[in-house]
């Protein structure tokens, strides 16, 4: 596959635009998520208050 045809693939066709969206997006979260437990290991010493919303705590019900 040469780079011609790789191309045509990925910006041409509706499976190769399918595919780059979802690539986008999974790239997007997986930065999303590193970037949010750096912080919250940065500031790690900040109390929590009430209304303070946490992605990954688990909801005691």
């Amino acid at each position: 596959m040469d780079f011609d045809q790789l191309y045509h693939f990925i910006f041409e066709t509706y499976e190769g635009i399918g595919i780059s969206i979802v690539v986008f997006l999974v790239v997007c979260i997986v930065a999303a998520a590193i970037l949010e437990r750096r912080t919250r290991k940065k500031f790690v010493d900040r109390p929590k208050s009430e209304n303070d919303f946490d992605l990954f705590e688990e909801i005691d019900d």
